[in-house]
């Protein structure tokens, strides 16, 4: 898809602009910004989540003496944010986030946005940049209203290429919604996927088409797209649009009203199908007058940033927040492929979300099987729970593991056993291992943990200066049915204020029961 939609875009500019090699390059500057904490609800700091989206952290950017403006448009690109202001300056933003939950700013940079000579944008009507998105292989697209037009930068420091919407010697456009625009209202929101691209312009007018999507074949679908009725009211009209890699787009939307402040709402534009409002922000919320949107798909998850525009305004605010979207889907850990090469037995763990079947190796792992099959025929499972999900940050989604088992009980417990490291066994921790929790080697009784996605930090390494992390962990089985029961254990809600040490906030609120253990009835091959 992306290669089609590249060679068309790649023809447009071509033939539109003429591609020249890009003019010498203007530095940026970093500059120190301070930033506070901001609640989603100030007066209700308790309240992460409106509508389909839970908060994630927001901050309030103080530059100082640096006057930026504020942020017009925003995208996500590598690691970092990239906006545009409307007195002609590009930024980029590294955000500094805590287990997905935005905390600070590692940098902030500036840069002055070029014209097709190589000097720096003038004046409001020529700098008043509103929408910037990124074109694999192709490079920036910025748009400008006032002087309404698109450019095009290879790299950001260089000179414009520009399409003039609406002058009679210009090359056509991709795409158009109408050839006058409003001086202040022009094409507002760009976003690229691969499979085409979003824009519309900054007005809700219900005889008037107002958004544009077109494929990778060049092919255009002009529609409109209304306001949520709460910002109808008040003149709502889209700000900034981002779009994920499927084609599915998110368009923010913001209105105000004089005595009233701002509201703000994120629609979600799937592929096909109608729109779907996402969240509406209104008073008591925090808000400010949102101009920038971006969207960063990361862990399989999907999180939106916003950012406001303070229009030089000491009575406004440069606000940053970020929202993850719920998903109605639960992500589920792969079932592995058991091996079947060594002598084996399976076991069935019954808990109150479902039934766990874990494949024991007892050839390549004799003790600590045995010791697992001595707890499941002892009933010494029976009524214990699944009280840890340890939920790591990286891909593939769901990841880290669930711990669960006797928990030291003493009416319980067994001796510990004998260590069997994976340089002995062979095996390793991978998707759906299950692995013997110890303080230290010799010490593995009733607690057990099970892998979603491979763990092999876990494993024994001998060149470790730690005993510890020489032995590494115990594996002994496979879990070969139930990882939905698994990732639906490990998707559990945590409870802050339990746990000690490195357990803190891993430990569920709601354990889950393990009713009965029992060993499983194969059946005859």
């Amino acid at each position: 898809m992306r290669r089609f939609l590249t060679a068309a875009l790649s023809g447009v500019i071509s033939l539109a602009l003429g591609l020249s090699l890009p003019g010498p390059a203007h530095a940026q500057d970093e500059f120190f910004v301070e930033t506070q904490p901001v609640d989603l609800n100030e007066s209700d700091p308790s309240q992460n989540q409106v509508g389909e989206l839970i908060f994630r952290g927001g901050l309030d950017i103080d530059p100082g003496e640096e006057d930026i403006g504020g942020i017009s448009g925003l995208t996500w690109h590598n690691d970092r944010l990239f906006a545009v202001g409307d007195d002609g300056h590009w930024f980029s933003i590294q955000p500094d986030e805590i287990n997905g939950t935005l905390i600070d700013l590692l940098t902030f940079e500036r840069g002055e946005l070029l014209d097709e000579r190589g000097k720096r944008l003038k004046g409001k009507d020529e700098a008043d940049a509103e929408a910037i998105s990124f074109i694999p292989q192709l490079g920036w697209w910025i748009s400008f209203e006032r002087e309404h037009r698109i450019s095009y930068y290879a790299d950001l420091n260089v000179a414009a290429q520009s399409w003039a919407i609406g002058m009679e010697d210009a090359p056509p456009l991709p795409f158009r919604i109408r050839e006058t625009l409003e001086s202040n209202k022009g094409i507002e929101t760009l976003a690229h996927h691969s499979r085409g691209m979003l824009a519309c312009e900054e007005r809700f007018d219900p005889d008037m088409n107002n958004c544009v999507r077109f494929d990778q074949f060049g092919e255009a679908d002009y529609f409109q797209l209304a306001p949520p009725p709460e910002l109808a009211e008040h003149s709502g009209a889209p700000t900034d649009a981002a779009c994920k890699e499927d084609g599915t787009c998110f368009v923010l939307f913001r209105s105000y009203r004089e005595g009233e402040g701002n509201r703000a709402a994120i629609v979600k534009l799937p592929m096909e199908g109608e729109p779907e409002v996402l969240a509406v922000l209104t008073p008591p919320l925090t808000l400010d007058n949102f101009e920038g949107l971006a969207v960063r798909e990361q862990f399989g998850k999907t999180f939106l940033y916003i950012a406001s525009d303070n229009n030089f305004s000491d009575t406004q605010r440069n606000l940053l927040m970020k929202f993850e979207v719920m998903t109605k889907e639960q992500l589920i850990a792969a079932t592995p492929e058991p091996e079947v090469n060594y002598e084996t037995k399976d076991v069935v763990l019954e808990t109150t979300k479902g039934d766990i079947t874990i494949r024991l190796e007892v050839e390549r792992a004799p003790i600590t099987a045995a010791n697992f099959l001595r707890y499941v025929d002892e009933g010494r499972f029976d009524g214990t729970v699944f009280y840890r999900a340890m939920k790591l940050n990286r891909d593939p989604m769901p990841n880290g593991l669930i711990q669960g088992g006797t928990q030291f009980d003493p009416k319980r417990i067994l001796p510990g056993i004998p260590h069997e490291p994976t340089t002995e066994t062979g095996l390793s921790h991978t998707n759906g291992a299950v692995s013997m929790a110890m303080l230290e080697p010799g010490t593995a009784n009733g607690d057990f943990s099970i892998m979603l996605a491979d763990q092999i930090g876990l494993d024994a390494n001998p060149d470790s200066d730690d005993p510890t992390w020489q032995a590494g962990f115990a594996v002994f089985g496979y879990v070969i049915d139930g990882m939905d029961v698994v990732s639906a254990i490990h998707a559990g809600e945590a409870d802050p204020n339990k746990g000690e040490g490195v357990m803190v906030g891993q430990m569920l609120a709601d354990p889950v029961e393990i009713v009965k253990a029992r060993r499983a009835e194969r059946a005859v091959e």
